[in-house]
C-alpha cells in the first residue's frame, strides 16, 4: 500500500485527482447509496464535461460557486468540476434553515449554484443555477483541461458559527487541503487499498478528509445516504459490505456504532483506522469496543483540529490499556508542519501542567475569514516563533502539557461547544432566541444532567405581556426557522430573571435545571403506538399526547432512532424531517396515519445474509 503522492508536494488538489486517474483510471472512485458505480476515469470525464460549461460560464480561480446538491456521485463530480474550472465551491446543505442559506449567499456572492431540479426551491430568490444533469453538459469534451489554479488559489470555503450570531466562511487554500494529506502519509500510509465513507455534510470540514482523503490516495468513496447515517445498523452492514477500511466519527456518533456493533456485530469488518473528530473523547467510553476488538484491528485515533487551520492539527493513538487508565481528552502530537503553541494572555508560552490557550502555525493555516478583515487581523496574527510572515491562529481552545509529556484538551475560552460533532458558538444561538418578539432576555447553555448527555437549554425572560403558556414552544419554532436542527434548544425554560454574579457574569449555577412535566395520557391507537417509543428513546417515564419533542430534550440522533423504530414498528415510511414538522406526539401520531393512508409503507428492514464472496472488496 503506497502512501507516497505523485507530483509536486504543493501541488493542486486537481493536480493530484488526475495523476491518480491515469495512475488507475479503471480503479473505482465513487459508490452511492443508488447503486452508482464510477471509475477513476468515470469521475474525471463527467467533471472535464461540467467544467468547460462552468469556464463558459464565468468560473475561474477565485470565484464562488456554491453548491445545493444531495449526497450522491453528482455531488463529487461536481466539487471537482469546480475545482478544475479553477473555481472555489461553498457547499450549502439543502438541510439548512432559509435562514442561514440566505447568509451563506450573501456573504460567499456565487457566481453560480450547481444543483437539482428538486432543490431549486431552497436557492434564494434570484439566484442563477445550473442543474448538474443538464443535457447540454454531456455535449461538452471528456478531456482535462490546462489547470489554471496555483496552491495559494482558494478550494473552498466552509460555514462555521460565529459568536455575533453571524457564521463565518472559513477560505481554505488547495496548498492547505494538498499538504494535510502529505504531511499525515507517513502516520497513516493510506492507499489505493483503502475504502472511505463520506458519512458527514458535505458543508462540515470532517468531510474535506474524508472526500480528499479517499480520492487523493487512489482509494474508493463510499457515500452513506441520509438514511443509512441515521440509523446505526444499517451503517455498521454498509461498513462490513464495502469493506470500508477507514472511519472517520464524531465521538456521538461512534458511540452509537459501538451500540450497534455489541448489540448485532456484523461479520468481517476490514476497518485498518477508526479517527474520531469534531469534539472531545472521553477515552474511557472505549473500553466497551476494546472487549470485543483488538488495538489495531481498527486503530482508533483521537484527532483534534479546527476549519481554521484545515481539518486536523493533531493525532493521538489509542488502545484498550490507554482508555481503561480513564485519562483525559489527550490530544496527542501536532501534524508535522503545524507548530502547535500554548499561550498565556501575554502571549507567553506556558510551561507544563499550566493551562493556555492553543495556538497553531504553519501550512495548515486558512486564508481568513470571507468577507470579514477584522476579524481574521484579530484572529489570524502575525507568529512570533515563525519565519516573517508566518501567521498563527488563535483557537480560542485550553489545553495543557503533562509531566508524561501529553497535550490535553481542557475546553473553550469561551461560549463556542462541540455537540454530536458539530462546532456551535452559544452566542449565536442565542442571538436567535433573543431576537424572537415574545423574548425579554435569553440566556443559551449547555447542560450535562446526565452523564454523556449534553444538551443545549435556553433561558428565557418573556418580553413585557408575552405570555408563559405556549412561550417554550413558539421559542424552538422561532430558533427552528433559522437554525440548523442541531443548534435548536432542546428545552426553553422561562424564568423571572437571568441570574448574574457580582461581577455581571451570568450565574450559570443559579440556573434552574429544566423541570419535567405530568404526561397526559394519549388518547388514539397511533398516538399509544408512538408515546412508548419517545418515551424509551428520549429516556423518559411516560411521554404525553400535548409533549413536544424538542421540550423532552430531543436532537437528531434520536429523532433518527426514533423514525427507524416507527418504520421497524408500525411499517410506515416516516422522515426525520415529519418530527421537526410536527414536534407535538399527537401531530406526529397524525403524520403517520396520514402517511398510512397515503400508502407509504415502511422500506423493507435490512437484513443480513450469508455470503460466499467478498462483497464491494477492493478495485
Amino acid at each position: 500500500m503506497s502512501s507516497k503522492f505523485p507530483g509536486e508536494p504543493w501541488a493542486s488538489v486537481v493536480d493530484l485527482f488526475e495523476a491518480r486517474v491515469a495512475a488507475a483510471p479503471d480503479s473505482i472512485a465513487v459508490v452511492d447509496a443508488d447503486g452508482t458505480r464510477l471509475s477513476y476515469q468515470d469521475v474525471n470525464a463527467a467533471a472535464n464535461r461540467l467544467a468547460r460549461h462552468l469556464k463558459a460560464r464565468g468560473v475561474g480561480p477565485e470565484v464562488r460557486v456554491a453548491l445545493v446538491l444531495h449526497r450522491s456521485a453528482r455531488l463529487v463530480v461536481a466539487l471537482l468540476a469546480v475545482l478544475k474550472a479553477g473555481g472555489t465551491y461553498v457547499p450549502v446543505d439543502p438541510e439548512n434553515s432559509d435562514h442561514r442559506i440566505g447568509h451563506v449567499f450573501a456573504n460567499s456572492a456565487p457566481v453560480l449554484t450547481l444543483t437539482t431540479d428538486d432543490l431549486v426551491h431552497r436557492l434564494p430568490s434570484g439566484a442563477a443555477h445550473l442543474l448538474v444533469d443538464a443535457p447540454e453538459i454531456a455535449e461538452q469534451p471528456a478531456d482535462d483541461l490546462p489547470c489554471e489554479v496555483v496552491a495559494d488559489n482558494t478550494q473552498y470555503v466552509i460555514y462555521t458559527s460565529g459568536s455575533t450570531g453571524t457564521p463565518k466562511g472559513v477560505a481554505v487554500s488547495h496548498g492547505n487541503v494538498v499538504r494535510l494529506f502529505t504531511a499525515t502519509a507517513a502516520t497513516f500510509g493510506f492507499g489505493p487499498a483503502d475504502v472511505w465513507t463520506l458519512f458527514h455534510s458535505y458543508s462540515f470540514d470532517f468531510s474535506v478528509w474524508e472526500l480528499w482523503g479517499a480520492l487523493l490516495h487512489g482509494g474508493r468513496l463510499v457515500i452513506v445516504s441520509k438514511e443509512t447515517a441515521r440509523s446505526t445498523p444499517a451503517f455498521l452492514d454498509l461498513l462490513a459490505g464495502e469493506g470500508v477500511t477507514v472511519l472517520n466519527q464524531t465521538p456521538s456518533a461512534f458511540a452509537q456504532l459501538m451500540h450497534a456493533d455489541r448489540e448485532h456485530p456484523a461479520p468481517g469488518l476490514a476497518l485498518r483506522y477508526v479517527i474520531l473528530g469534531g469534539e472531545a473523547v472521553e477515552p474511557a467510553l472505549l473500553a466497551d469496543w476494546y472487549g470485543r476488538h483488538a488495538d489495531d484491528a481498527p486503530v482508533i485515533v483521537n484527532g483534534y483540529g479546527i476549519t481554521e487551520t484545515t481539518v486536523f492539527a493533531t493525532f493521538r493513538p489509542m488502545d484498550e490499556q490507554f482508555a481503561r487508565a480513564g485519562n483525559g481528552s489527550y490530544i496527542g502530537d501536532a501534524i508535522a508542519d503545524l507548530p502547535v503553541h500554548l499561550l498565556d494572555d501575554d502571549l507567553q508560552q506556558v510551561g507544563v501542567g499550566v493551562q493556555g490557550e492553543i495556538f497553531i502555525g504553519g501550512a495548515g493555516v486558512a486564508r481568513g475569514y470571507l468577507g470579514r478583515p477584522g476579524l481574521t487581523a484579530e484572529r489570524f496574527m502575525p507568529d512570533p516563533f515563525g519565519v516573517p510572515g508566518a501567521r498563527l491562529y488563535r483557537s480560542g481552545d485550553l489545553a495543557r502539557h503533562t509531566a508524561d509529556g501529553e497535550l490535553e484538551f481542557l475546553g473553550r475560552a469561551d461560549s463556542q461547544v462541540k455537540i454530536r460533532g458539530f462546532r456551535i458558538e452559544l452566542g449565536e444561538i442565542e442571538v436567535v432566541v433573543s431576537a424572537c418578539p415574545l423574548v425579554g432576555q435569553a440566556a443559551v447553555v449547555v447542560r450535562e444532567d446526565k452523564p454523556g448527555d449534553k444538551r443545549i437549554v435556553a433561558y428565557v425572560v418573556p418580553s413585557g405581556g408575552a405570555a408563559q403558556a405556549g412561550l417554550p414552544g413558539a421559542v424552538q419554532q422561532f430558533a427552528l426557522d433559522r437554525l440548523p436542527h442541531y443548534m435548536i434548544p432542546s428545552t426553553v425554560v422561562v424564568i423571572d430573571a437571568i441570574p448574574l454574579t457580582t461581577n455581571g457574569k451570568l450565574d450559570t449555577a443559579a440556573l434552574p435545571a429544566p423541570a419535567v412535566a405530568a404526561a397526559d395520557a394519549p388518547e388514539t391507537a397511533t398516538e399509544r403506538a408512538v408515546a412508548p417509543i419517545w418515551a424509551d428513546l428520549l429516556e423518559h417515564a411516560a411521554v404525553g399526547r400535548t409533549d413536544h419533542y424538542l421540550e423532552l430534550g430531543g436532537h437528531s440522533l434520536t429523532a433518527a432512532r426514533i423514525v427507524a423504530r416507527v418504520r421497524a414498528d408500525l411499517r410506515v415510511d416516516v422522515q426525520v424531517r415529519d418530527i421537526y414538522d410536527n414536534p407535538v406526539l399527537t401531530d406526529f401520531a397524525r403524520r403517520v396515519d396520514q402517511l398510512r393512508a397515503q400508502g407509504a409503507p415502511a422500506r423493507p428492514a435490512l437484513r443480513r445474509i450469508a455470503r460466499t464472496a467478498s462483497v464491494g472488496g477492493h478495485s
